[in-house]
């Protein structure tokens, strides 16, 4: 078996949908049962354990120490490469927790990963080879963005890309209720929303023009936009958005304590 997923949540299912595409030689354990409701090939964790020669190890951060404590004599005897996803655990807790000697890499995966647009910063200590990375890597092409980044710079990068999607959702969810007070349909507001939030998104992403510069371009002086941005300054919008992502980087600290 190529790869095991030990926790097939929303991250583990989000990365196994995008793996799939690349190979069918893997297989999931979770007790939510959503792996059987997606068709995943199902095991024990024990049989993972045996049989992966990589494993994704997609629990919650309180829970890793256990799970690895009790496949422990297993692991130790094959080492098999560890891929870790869980927030504020440093690969060295990870594989100290696990018995010591094991290649690991670390990502931070968000759930857009399952269509194909996720954000992944990800970092490999130094047993993880380089014929094994350069595989890796090609085994996770339909996830969207797979990105190195140093492990220091982890915990914020969950803070941003890891937790951004339910901020997005929140602002989506409050850009369609403003347009149904304003009489536009409910199914129509979430669809202009969502495809404005897109739309904006890639012209970044196409351009590489400064935030600040895309969004003058849309306001005319005098006009309705710089009225909404005004309101959104009045609410404290930047600070609070800054202020989100600062928390979420402190609460990401203390998950790894």
């Amino acid at each position: 078996m190529k790869y095991g997923f030990i926790g097939c949540g929303n991250m583990g299912s989000a990365i196994a949908k995008a793996i799939s595409k690349k190979t069918d030689d893997f297989a999931v354990t979770d007790r939510s049962g959503r792996a059987k409701q997606l068709g995943f090939p199902y095991t024990s964790a024990q049989v993972i354990a045996e049989e992966a020669s990589r494993i994704f190890l997609g629990v919650k951060p309180q829970m890793m120490e256990g799970v690895l404590e009790a496949l422990k004599p297993i692991l130790q005897e094959k080492k098999p490469l560890l891929i870790t996803m869980a927030a504020g655990l440093t690969m060295e807790k990870i594989d100290k927790m696990a018995g010591g000697g094991f290649p690991i890499i670390r990502i931070m995966p968000n759930t857009p990963t399952g269509i194909g647009m996720g954000v992944i910063p990800y970092c490999a200590n130094a047993l993880v080879s380089e014929g094994d990375l350069a595989d890796w890597l090609s085994d996770m092409e339909f996830c969207g963005l797979v990105d190195a980044l140093e492990e220091h710079l982890m915990d914020a990068a969950s803070a941003l890309s890891g937790s951004g999607p339910a901020y997005m959702y929140l602002f989506l969810e409050a850009l369609a209720d403003g347009a149904v007070a304003c009489g536009i349909p409910r199914a129509k507001a979430y669809e202009y929303a969502a495809m404005t939030m897109a739309g904006s998104a890639q012209m970044y992403l196409t351009t590489k023009q400064h935030p600040g510069a895309l969004k003058d371009a849309v306001c005319s002086p005098a006009g309705s936009t710089i009225a909404g941005v005004r309101a959104l300054e009045n609410g404290a919008f930047r600070a609070s958005v800054m202020n989100c992502v600062a928390d979420t980087f402190a609460r990401n600290k203390e998950l790894g304590k």
